[in-house]
């Protein structure tokens, strides 16, 4: 670990740099790799910040801009590497989103588009409906969730809808991604043609009267094995309004995305959503999801499906313009508590938010200006609570929980969302100082990203990274983060003591799943921040996009 934390990808020229220590210094310098100095600067006191029970001192170096290799020094101690100059988050981005590549199922990984990281075909075999094992199914595809090898409806539809409206915001940083995948070069963006692996699957979980299978999992997690060597039945578990709505949800949106590159395509999932739509309005009330007695894989289960429905009609407003829809946004509005800056599988009702902000059709304006309210305020708290944290941090200390990183960087989301709306720069630096703390301006100093940083994380709990035999796990995974909440079935309470300030609850260690998960939602929001940090200043989208 290095005493001195900087962002271990870098810091694009014109914006602020600002590294911190834990030790008093009184003046720092920063050197190139030829051991030049480049600039000097002198530390001030934050004060003790209780989140890391740290005494933290920053240092300002954001006069430097010259594009380059550095390092911090102060006295005998030394930062990790960084880099200045406006391509310091291409490579950042590149892996972040070709990691979902890697977690691709049903097909082979191979070595022109995999490096080393290669694997047979997994889960392949037929589906067995749980509630009527006479029935099969071929249902192969879709993204390995997380550090297991189960597929889920709803944690699919959240990442996807963060990579899809992060295209559509953002298209400067986006469209030219090349990821050398296997559909690379046939015409589309990459970052479409690596979504449509997840889409395709899901367009195979909805039965035939419109309702949709919860998730696609094994009984039981396997071992430590990897995906080919997962051999076990596979299980269509219980349809739920849950899945039924992120379903329409996603399928609306993905017509409205893919539409200039493919309208019979669009046409496909507009029609899968209006079809999953009728259903809903035909069933109401809320269906939620237990995993039934013999299966003991994720459960992703929720309280109610209120966010959800109000998510499914704003995206089917904004992909039709059918007055109906608009209807059931309001009578969800109405009815609802709707927490419209919710970005996570949980809680869905800011990408409902996001619908009715690129809409090309009309929204009343008392919808839209409660919209922005809410983003608006939350932005504000956020930069309140940054500015109150020695590390610039967002994150309050009852969000330090399992998967913590997710909540930073739907904080980044957030910022940049207030920003759009404003028309000011005012919350980029903090959404940018949320993307620093994921990258080793934190507490530990680590990179939560993997193969980025001298000091990144490299155990994660994740199956075939564990049973590959390489040392270095595959890059762009994005660990789980700090959690207060240490867990004796994880190992993280044997790791960690008890008392540990909340943004040290970390350890790089795959058996603590509470800390070092990965899963396709917590990449997808480092999408979405970088695309919206890399693309600069453009129009989101045509007609009403973002008010």
């Amino acid at each position: 670990m290095f005493p001195i934390y900087v962002n271990q990808a870098g810091y694009l020229p014109e914006k602020r740099k600002i590294c911190i220590a834990t030790e008093e210094h009184s003046e720092f310098t920063v050197k190139d790799m030829q051991g030049k100095t480049c600039f000097k600067g002198s530390f001030f006191s934050f004060g003790f910040d209780e989140l890391s029970g740290d005494r933290v001192y920053h240092g300002d170096f954001s006069e430097l801009t010259m594009p380059g290799k550095y390092r911090i020094h102060a006295g005998d101690q030394v930062s990790a590497t960084f880099d200045i100059g406006e391509q310091v988050y291409d490579k950042l981005l590149y892996d972040v989103m070709r990691a979902f590549y890697f977690l691709r199922c049903g097909c082979e990984l191979e070595e022109k588009h995999a490096g080393c990281y290669t694997h047979k075909a997994c889960h392949t075999s037929d589906a067995t409906v749980w509630d009527n094992r006479a029935i099969k199914k071929s249902i192969v595809g879709g993204w390995h969730d997380a550090g297991d090898y189960g597929r889920y409806v709803g944690p699919g539809a959240v990442a996807l809808s963060h990579l899809l409206y992060a295209f559509m915001l953002y298209p400067n940083a986006l469209k030219g991604l090349q990821l050398n995948i296997p559909e690379s070069g046939n015409g589309q963006p990459d970052v479409l043609n690596e979504c449509r692996w997840e889409l395709d699957w899901i367009l195979k979980m909805q039965r035939e009267d419109g309702a949709v299978y919860h998730k696609l999992t094994t009984a039981n997690f396997c071992g430590f094995i990897m995906p080919e060597e997962d051999t076990a039945e596979q299980f269509l578990l219980p349809v739920s309004s849950i899945a039924a709505a992120d379903f329409a949800a996603i399928c609306a949106l993905a017509s409205r995305v893919y539409r200039e590159y493919d309208a019979e395509y669009a046409d496909t999932f507009l029609q899968a959503a209006k079809k999953t739509y009728q259903w809903l309005n035909e069933n109401p009330n809320f269906l939620g999801f237990r995993n039934p007695e013999g299966c003991g894989t994720g459960g992703y289960g929720e309280r109610d499906d209120h966010s959800n429905r109000f998510w499914a009609a704003a995206e089917m407003y904004a992909a039709t313009g059918e007055a109906r829809y608009l209807e059931d946004v309001k009578m969800q509005l109405a009815q609802h508590d709707i927490f419209l800056t919710a970005l996570g599988w949980g809680e869905v009702g800011g990408m409902g938010s996001m619908a009715l902000l690129t809409t090309d059709y009309s929204v009343d304006e008392s919808i839209k200006e409660r919209v922005k309210k809410a983003v608006i305020d939350q932005a504000a708290d956020l930069k309140q609570n940054a500015d109150n944290n020695g590390y610039f941090c967002t994150m309050k200390e009852h969000e330090y929980n399992w998967g913590s990183n997710m909540g930073l960087m739907h904080h980044g989301m957030i910022l940049m969302m207030a920003d759009m709306l404003n028309g000011s720069s005012e919350y980029i630096e903090y959404a940018l100082a949320q993307l620093h703390v994921l990258m080793g301006v934190n507490a530990l100093g680590i990179s939560y990203v993997t193969g980025n940083g001298d000091y990144a994380c490299n155990h994660p709990h994740l199956r075939p990274a564990c049973a590959d035999g390489i040392d270095a796990c595959m890059p762009g995974m994005v660990c789980g983060g700090p959690n207060r909440h240490l867990n004796d079935r994880d190992h993280s309470k044997e790791l960690l003591q008890a008392g540990t300030p909340p943004m040290k609850c970390f350890v790089d260690d795959w058996r603590c799943y509470s800390l070092n998960e990965i899963t396709i939602y917590w990449n997808s929001p480092v999408v979405f921040l970088l695309a919206a940090v890399l693309n600069g200043k453009m129009p989101a989208a045509k007609g009403q996009a973002l008010g």
